[in-house]
């Protein structure tokens, strides 16, 4: 999985970013931490080497969720964009995936946390489905 370069922001545009490179890693994480911070019953990663990704525009906010973690999100509408974990992926930043402008670009290599998951989750193939809303 190579990319040369992906842009990306959050949802109001404030903060617009580039990774350049490949992806260390791209995985679905369905850990409690992530589904609290996105709202999102999992969140898919690129972890891309921190001297690849630029903020091009904008600021970031920072939260730390714990003692070596950080989370950063737009200040104005709240969209998670960036985590960074020192001790446990060093050198690494992880982009939320979903915030590229192609979000397709980098498919799932990978689950991960998967004790965390909720159990319905596995039963998701067996919902009825819609490509849009019910009736429409």
């Amino acid at each position: 999985m190579m990319s040369e370069s992906l842009e990306g922001g959050c949802q109001c545009g404030a903060v617009r970013y580039r990774a350049t490179g490949t992806p260390e890693h791209v995985a679905l994480c369905h850990c409690a931490d992530c589904r609290k911070s996105s709202g999102a019953p999992m969140v898919l990663w690129a972890a891309f080497a921190e001297k690849a990704v630029t903020v091009l525009n904008g600021n970031v906010s920072d939260y730390h969720s714990s003692p070596s973690v950080t989370r950063s999100f737009c200040p104005v509408c709240g969209t998670g964009l960036f985590f960074t974990n020192p001790e446990a992926l060093p050198g690494l930043i992880d982009i939320q995936a979903a915030t590229f402008d192609d979000p397709e670009a980098l498919p799932p290599q990978v689950q991960i946390q998967t004790a965390e998951r909720p159990h319905w989750m596995t039963t998701l193939d067996a919902l009825p489905s819609f490509e849009r809303f019910p009736g429409e």
